[in-house]
């Protein structure tokens, strides 16, 4: 069983980093500041490192959960971080959603150390984290994913392996672009039903019924019938966030972007209507209102 090195231990780590102890890896992970919800984790069986550095040094492998790319490049490039303490033969594995270009810079410089990269960006969310049934999508050497495929079997239902290097990052954004696109037009038409008076309850059952039935609807359903976001626990600051990430990745590749860049600006306007941290169902509220 090799040794496994967590650095993001947040929503989403917590559920990966849980489901790791229960099949037996040895577990540690980086402990920027005490939190209840990491209690859990210690108790069975994970080791709180206080550096990046000891990360680093005692393990095998070493999962990135983390927001996005400005936040790996300075754990890998950073004083102190990954890259300077790398153990040869190492492997790395990114969870985080990344620009690809970004993504190549990284792993090459991790192969440069002697290491070995993959990223492995995840669909779901923190509830899947928990239960195990995360989706990855893995770009890089297939032989290396075979090798990882009992850690990441570990905490996933789905294993897709996109391709080459970078590959796993940019479906992963493309993927990310589906689904708040379909969250930002759902929200619409909740805003706008609400000012029609159609009753919400009815809305969701033609919907169900009808063209709109899906994941993103099962999990923005309980607040635009009650107010409850606690299925989508995803934030509006990080919904733009990747939706920057996506247009990044279009122009880089000369791709169409006409839904892309309408869909930002509902969400940068719902961060200025609500706050940068209120979760994606909130676009209802945020456009429930008259022009």
């Amino acid at each position: 069983m090799k040794k496994i090195g967590i650095i993001g231990l947040g929503m989403m780590g917590r559920g990966i980093g849980i489901n790791l102890l229960k099949a037996g890896f040895p577990l540690s992970f980086l402990q920027r500041s005490a939190k209840s919800s990491q209690d859990d984790v210690i108790a069975q069986g994970a080791k709180p490192l206080s550096s990046i550095t000891e990360v680093t040094k005692s393990s095998e492998v070493i999962l990135l959960c983390l927001t996005g790319s400005a936040q790996v490049e300075e754990v890998i490039f950073g004083v102190d971080g990954v890259l300077a303490h790398l153990l040869p033969g190492s492997i790395l594995i990114d969870l985080s959603t990344a620009i690809p270009e970004s993504t190549l810079k990284v792993a090459q410089a991790i192969h440069d150390a002697g290491g070995f990269y993959l990223d492995s960006p995840m669909t779901r969310t923190p509830k899947e984290a928990l239960e195990g049934r995360l989706n990855v999508l893995v770009g890089g050497d297939p032989d290396l994913l075979e090798q990882c495929r009992p850690i990441l079997k570990c905490f996933t239902e789905n294993i897709v392996y996109a391709g080459p290097l970078s590959s796993g990052h940019r479906l992963k954004l493309i993927h990310n672009f589906v689904a708040l696109g379909y969250a930002s037009v759902l929200a619409e038409a909740a805003a706008c039903a609400n000012l029609a008076n159609v009753d919400s309850r009815v809305l969701l059952q033609v919907l169900e019924t009808g063209a709109g039935n899906g994941a993103i609807l099962n999990r923005m359903k309980g607040f635009i019938q009650s107010g409850d976001d606690a299925s989508f626990q995803f934030t509006l600051e990080n919904a733009v966030k990747d939706l920057g990430y996506y247009s990044a990745m279009v122009g880089e590749l000369g791709a169409f972007s006409v839904a892309a860049d309408a869909t930002q600006k509902i969400y940068e306007y719902a961060i200025q209507t609500e706050n940068a941290g209120a979760t994606v169902p909130w676009l209802v509220s945020a456009l429930n209102k008259t022009r």
